[in-house]
């Protein structure tokens, strides 16, 4: 018993002086220590990762926007540079192609046409026939002759 009364005395010694009242003898309070002061906290800038993609994605749009604005430019130079050459080409050819007078044919020597040197086309039957595969040889040496024998005939009998 006197163990738990000798520990609760100890106790009450470690109690926070707040907790304690004020002592009997005086009206006062004593002196009790004031709590740290912390400082006002700082707050920390916060780094959202859509935010870190959004500046990121303006950034490609800029860059995209300015290889296209580059892109259009040397398209349009591209162009006024071939409408300039195409006008120059006209200009040129213009005056390149000045009328001038033909030379006159010879009319003291009258044309007489004369016979060609080379030999007639013979004309040949088209084949509409399309048999079996074996049967395609004896017609095509068929038609051949026919138009071959047809075309003999004709010239033999045309008269010069």
């Amino acid at each position: 018993m006197k163990k738990i009364q000798r520990l609760v005395a100890e106790e009450e010694k470690l109690r926070i002086p707040i907790a304690q009242g004020l002592p009997w003898t005086t009206n006062e309070p004593r002196c009790l220590i004031k709590p740290h002061v912390k400082k006002n906290t700082i707050p920390i800038d916060l780094k959202l990762r859509s935010d870190i993609r959004a500046m990121e994605r303006a950034r490609f749009a800029h860059r995209v926007a300015e290889k296209l604005s580059l892109i259009k430019r040397y398209k349009m130079e591209r162009e006024r540079q071939q409408k300039m050459e195409e006008e120059e080409e006209i200009k040129r050819l213009r005056k390149e192609l000045i009328p001038k007078a033909q030379p006159m044919p010879y009319f003291d020597r009258p044309f007489v046409p004369r016979r060609s040197v080379k030999q007639l086309t013979v004309p040949r039957e088209p084949r509409f026939c399309i048999l079996q595969h074996k049967t395609i040889r004896y017609c095509r040496m068929s038609c051949n002759d026919m138009s071959r024998l047809e075309a003999e005939a004709f010239y033999k009998n045309r008269v010069l």
